[in-house]
């Protein structure tokens, strides 16, 4: 019997983020010793975490740098830890991808360079090709982050302006092996699309980006669509034999995550069902389905029987128009759709979560919900509608005391949704 259904849904969002410990994964994946030196690099929101793990692991000497996202890191000793913005890029982006090149010179095939690599490193890594700026840069970054575009397609674009992404960054290490290891934030696990692939051979074409700004419906500055349409927005692909050593492993994902968060739940006797790893699309239309969902098993017991926890992740995305925005993030935002579609529903609990312990622009890593929790903001003076269409999802959980703040968690394997229905 779960007597308090919000200790038990954050139970399960710990078992995920566990399931994605650093230590534990890179353990599993270190590889062979060079004759050489062992030279690190990475960037991502579990950047310092994974430099620190890897220092606790590895018999020998290192040297290195990565690139973790402004306020609190990991402490490493022989790995240097920059920081720099997340989402929008910033100056320190700039020097930190500087100083990942000037590592990486006057390598030989005798070293070795572990590339850790988590979600965030993006926008974490700017390096504009060709006469591109970091205005330019960001001006693709905020123009992407507004477009309702799936993060897959996001990083298509973003490899094509950048000299950094899209392997480019293990291209420079050559002729060094390098070994990548990956936490995955991606729907599906592709590594060329974590962190925009850094170290991982593109297979994507420049017209494909343009094929995706067109789409979107995209206002780029004319710098960037002008390098688009050149030669030199092209990125090296698989069958460069500069990349014929290099090997890479997604040591934590989604997948993994749920699974452990479904056996956390059925050894507190509640059965686990997980629709899937890699969900996509507006976060609003997932909160409808994952009502409806919910609806149907609360008043007829299907697809599946009650009492019953519904696991899934993936990344959802939020298209800013007109209306402008708020507070929040795809999290808050999903189920403040899923809320208004459940008001009055008894014994439905919810919880929606980034894995990485921060959704959006707050400091929170998601929120809970109920049947009442539309009544409850509306008896604060809180309009949910309103709050959804203007992407102020944030506020309105605020309103009733409804946020789930864990701080940063040290990892990133995207999103978590959890629904309890009895």
């Amino acid at each position: 019997m779960i007597e308090d259904a919000r200790a038990f849904l954050a139970s399960l969002f710990n078992a995920a983020v566990e399931a994605a410990d650093p230590v534990a994964a890179i353990r599993a994946h270190l590889p062979e010793k060079p004759k050489g030196r062992t030279v690190v690099i990475g960037a991502g929101k579990a950047a310092s975490q994974m430099a620190a793990a890897l220092e606790s692991l590895w018999d020998g000497p290192l040297e290195g740098t990565v690139v973790a996202q402004h306020g609190p890191v990991a402490e490493c000793r022989q790995i240097e830890v920059l920081q720099a913005a997340h989402p929008v890029p910033d100056e320190a982006g700039i020097a930190a991808s500087a100083r990942l090149f000037a590592l990486l010179r006057d390598l030989t095939e005798d070293d070795l360079v572990i590339a850790l690599v988590s979600g965030g490193g993006s926008a974490l890594l700017p390096a504009p090709a060709g006469m591109l700026t970091l205005a330019d840069e960001s001006a693709v970054n905020r123009a992407l982050l507004a477009s309702g575009a799936p993060i897959s397609a996001m990083n298509i674009v973003r490899k094509h302006v950048s000299r950094i992404k899209g392997g480019r960054l293990a291209h420079a290490a050559h002729p060094a092996r390098v070994v990548s290891l990956i936490i995955s934030d991606i729907p599906g696990d592709n590594p060329a699309h974590v962190a925009s692939g850094p170290t991982i051979p593109d297979t994507s074409t420049p017209q494909d980006a343009l094929a995706i700004v067109r789409q979107y419906r995209m206002a780029l500055p004319e710098t960037v669509m002008d390098h688009l349409a050149s030669p030199e927005a092209a990125a090296a692909g698989p069958d460069n034999p500069v990349f014929a050593r290099h090997e890479h492993h997604v040591i934590a994902s989604a997948r993994v995550s749920l699974e452990a968060a479904a056996t956390t739940a059925k050894a507190a006797g509640i059965s686990a069902v997980i629709l899937s790893d890699s969900i996509e699309g507006e976060a609003q239309d997932i909160g409808l389905m994952h009502a409806a969902l919910a609806r149907e098993v609360r008043h007829h017991g299907r697809p599946f029987t009650t009492p019953v926890v519904i696991l899934s992740g993936g990344e959802t995305t939020v298209t800013i128009r007109d209306e402008g925005y708020g507070k929040g993030g795809r999290n808050t935002e999903f189920l403040l759709s899923f809320a208004q579609a459940i008001d009055g529903l008894a014994n439905v609990q919810a919880l929606a979560a980034d894995t990485d312990g921060r959704d959006g622009s707050e400091h929170n890593a998601g929120a809970f919900a109920d049947g009442d929790s539309i009544l409850r903001m509306r008896a604060a003076g809180i309009e949910p509608r309103m709050h959804l269409m203007g992407h102020d999802a944030y506020s309105a959980f605020d309103s009733i005391g409804d946020i789930f703040d864990t701080g940063p968690t040290g990892t990133n394997v995207n999103d978590f949704r959890a629904i309890l229905i009895r």
